[in-house]
């Protein structure tokens, strides 16, 4: 479900005027999916499933600072062009991290310890 719910915030990225980068930090499909992250984390403890709430969490908090650093180029107006690649280049680490995540979920493969 947690899965799905960053899915949807990527698709929502995708198909609608907001970037990718944007709709998974401050969607709330994705906002609802970190507070499960972390609400259920200690439920996962010792399985399989821990590793993909590591997933999840890592994927947003890594997320943050450099949509932050794109906000911060755009401030400066002659960087602009430097920040919307910035946001894209994001925007398409996410929506391979969540279907990474995800394929691994189906096949019932833990995530990569850090």
């Amino acid at each position: 479900m947690i899965y799905g719910l960053h899915a949807w915030s990527v698709f929502a990225g995708i198909l609608t005027p907001a970037l990718v980068v944007t709709m998974f930090l401050l969607g709330w499909p994705s906002l609802i999916a970190v507070i499960l992250n972390y609400v259920k984390r200690a439920e996962a403890a010792g399985t399989m499933l821990e590793s993909h709430f590591r997933w999840q969490i890592r994927t947003f908090w890594f997320a943050l600072p450099w949509a932050l650093a794109g906000v911060v180029l755009w401030v400066t107006l002659i960087l602009i062009p430097l920040a919307i690649l910035l946001w894209a280049i994001t925007g398409l680490w996410v929506a391979y991290r969540v279907a990474r995540g995800w394929l691994a979920l189906v096949r019932g493969k833990p995530m990569p310890a850090p």
